[in-house]
């Protein structure tokens, strides 16, 4: 009897380790969407309005701000990085993509990342377009 207990005991924790690396996963993908989404926006404003648009994101502090003027702030266990035009970086710790009102943009890559799991997202300069990988 106390083995069978043992063995569920065991099997409780088993699972409760595997959904809560679920949740922080799952926390992660949905804060990479996000990012795509704020990234689309922005280009969506530049077409809009018709004068160029930045995207800032600052490595240092895990954040950024989005087409609204939103700071929106990365969990505290991921961190993010970005490959960028440098001669456009307002300081050493804030990366820019800029987009154009023709759609294009300077482009570059993000990557969000929690432990040892990435998620990058891609801006293409030709047409702008963001894609989550």
């Amino acid at each position: 009897m106390l083995a069978v207990i043992l063995l569920i005991g065991v099997a409780t924790a088993a699972v409760a380790f595997s959904v809560t690396q679920g949740l922080a996963g799952a926390r992660a993908a949905a804060a990479s969407a996000d990012l795509a989404a704020a990234l689309r926006a922005t280009r969506a404003q530049a077409i809009v309005r018709g004068r160029a648009q930045v995207f800032d994101l600052d490595t240092r502090d895990n954040r950024w701000r989005n087409a609204r003027g939103q700071t929106v702030q990365l969990p505290p266990d991921m961190k993010l990085s970005i490959t960028s035009a440098r001669e456009d970086a307002p300081d050493d710790h804030t990366g820019r993509i800029r987009f154009f009102p023709d759609g294009s943009s300077t482009g570059g890559h993000i990557v969000v990342q929690r432990g040892q799991r990435q998620w990058r997202v891609d801006v293409a300069w030709l047409t702008g377009a963001v894609v989550v990988r």
